[in-house]
């Protein structure tokens, strides 16, 4: 009887022993699991120029594809800041641009992403000095791109250039903070009747980052 219980004891120490190692791990399981979902939340595509290291973009902003995805529309707002030393890029129309009512004297009234990409404006471009810009630009970023990438870009980059030339008057141009002569330039103007600006993305000439 005595070795019996003795036995009971050695059997129900181990199974506790197992048990205390089984929920140890779990909850071991449980920390690295939310580690990795903190984690998940916490990634930010930023989106780079290939010829620089400037963000131009992230996924906060939303875009619409053109010309089979060579080009990116995004649509830019004006928003108001407290005082800050910033390029706002374009000047608000009649309608909208005068009306700080409630809003303090040190505001200004700033481009949503010219303000967060730091985007510097540059000066325009005749038609001439545009079709040297784009001629350099495919040419520096073509051997850059792979596969089906680098087919898609060679494809649709002239339709996309002369969806750009038609708009050229009207364009405003931009490069990234640091100003890099072979940066990507990213494109604004208004369309008929609106207040607010739409950016226009050479899109194989970004990479997505995570930081």
């Amino acid at each position: 009887m005595h070795e019996f219980s003795e036995y009971c004891n050695n059997v129900l120490d181990k199974l506790l022993s197992f048990t205390f190692a089984f929920v140890h791990s779990m909850m071991f399981l449980v920390y690295l699991l939310n580690l990795d979902y903190l984690y998940a939340f916490s990634v930010i595509q930023t989106l780079k120029g290939h010829s620089a290291c400037d963000e131009l973009l992230s996924d906060s902003f939303p875009y619409k594809e053109l010309e089979n995805g060579v080009l990116w529309e995004v649509q830019g707002k004006w928003v108001v800041q407290g005082a800050v030393d910033v390029d706002i890029g374009a000047n608000p129309s009649a309608e909208g641009g005068d009306d700080d009512e409630g809003v303090d004297d040190q505001a200004v009234k700033v481009v949503d992403i010219v303000d967060t990409f730091r985007l510097q404006e540059q000066p325009s471009f005749d038609k001439k000095g545009f079709v040297g810009y784009i001629k350099k630009y495919i040419k520096n970023l073509t051997p850059k791109l792979e596969g089906e990438a680098q087919d898609l870009f060679k494809k649709n980059i002239e339709s996309a250039t002369k969806f750009l030339m038609s708009k050229l008057k009207d364009l405003q141009f931009f490069l990234g903070e640091s100003m890099h002569d072979d940066g990507a330039l990213v494109f604004a103007y208004y369309k008929d009747g609106a207040t607010e600006p739409t950016f226009l993305y050479i899109a194989p000439g970004l990479k997505e980052v995570k930081c």
